[in-house]
């Protein structure tokens, strides 16, 4: 963004044509221990897009942290143009807490633009939009499902924009959620400061799902080749993903003990059955069923749950689910084989 010699961050002047790894100051602790958010810049030698890849802005989101880890060890990761910035750890105190929140229980992720002079998830926030998001062209910000929830792996993003709609496609997932800004989300906040975001879903929290990191690397690795940031060429995806414009959690209708019949990627019609809820006995069943047809694309993975509880994520595709389906699957053999990891 703006002139490719000048790329200030931290402070710090980053000539074209260099990596620096360095940390960016943030409130001690109650101790007076310094925290700081890691941070990676690269910088290609030519002119080219600013981007960041930032995971767990949720401190129990970790699959992110991995895709990152794996990135910057890629054989495939050679910046030539443009600048790199890559954060595996934006909400470090929930990470050393294991915790989705910042200390005063706030989320992150509902606390953008933020403010100097706010409460500290605010002030996180604030940090990460001036040094990161505002020097930024285009994001891409990793996550994952709740603690004892799994999504199966997702792009959400604007896809009314067709710049947008082209990165969600590079990323090549078998699903996309045309997904509506959230308040003071970092995804609203990098939208109003102009930049093309895709924000990333797969996993589980505290929680490493080797589907889900596989994944997302490729799709990083994808979205680098399509913008010329990285050497490698650009190969359009053989299969287009589908694009689902709405989705709905089915809620469990009685409290027990719960035996899953449907799972992630799985098909369902109007009426299927999706899960099953007893009592401690077996007895006293009640069953769970799709109101409408989909594709299941998140669901609560601990097999306890109370009247009301979300339990099945379906989403809802105008294009045929059994071609969805087919895709997920093909994703699934391709990246789990008894293969080395991708570079």
């Amino acid at each position: 963004m703006g002139d490719h010699v000048e790329f200030v961050i931290g402070g710090r002047a980053i000539p074209p044509g260099k990596t620096v790894r360095l940390e960016l100051p943030m409130p001690s602790l109650y101790n007076d221990s310094e925290v700081n958010m890691p941070v990676q810049i690269i910088r290609g030698r030519k002119p080219g897009p600013t981007l960041f890849v930032s995971a767990a802005v949720h401190g129990d989101e970790l699959n992110g942290i991995e895709i990152i880890r794996r990135l910057v060890n890629s054989k495939s990761l050679k910046v030539k143009s443009g600048t790199l910035l890559l954060v595996p750890m934006v909400n470090v105190y929930g990470v050393l807490n294991k915790s989705r929140y910042t200390p005063d229980r706030r989320d992150l992720n509902r606390s953008f633009p933020g403010s100097k002079k706010g409460a500290l998830a605010s002030r996180i926030a604030e940090k990460f939009l001036t040094e990161i998001v505002e020097k930024c062209d285009y994001g891409i910000d990793l996550h994952t499902g709740a603690v004892h929830r799994s999504n199966l792996p997702q792009i959400r993003a604007d896809l009314s924009c067709k710049e947008t709609l082209a990165l969600a496609e590079a990323f090549n997932v078998p699903v996309m959620l045309n997904a509506n800004l959230r308040d003071n989300s970092l995804r609203e906040s990098a939208v109003n400061e102009g930049l093309k975001i895709l924000l990333y879903e797969a996993g589980e929290a505290l929680r490493m799902d080797e589907l889900s990191i596989r994944a997302g690397l490729r799709g990083v690795l994808n979205v680098l080749s399509y913008l010329g940031v990285i050497s490698r060429k650009y190969r359009p995806p053989k299969t287009k993903p589908f694009i689902a414009n709405k989705s709905a959690w089915v809620r469990a209708n009685g409290s027990g003990i719960v035996r899953n019949v449907k799972s992630l990627g799985d098909k369902v019609e109007k009426g299927d059955v999706l899960a099953e809820i007893g009592d401690v006995f077996g007895q006293d069943v009640v069953r769970i069923n799709a109101d409408r047809s989909g594709v299941v694309i998140g669901q609560q993975n601990i097999p306890l749950t109370l009247e009301g509880d979300a339990m099945f994520h379906i989403a809802f595709f105008s294009d045929d689910e059994k071609d969805v389906v087919e895709n997920i699957e093909a994703m699934q053999e391709n990246l789990l084989p008894e293969e080395p990891l991708i570079n």
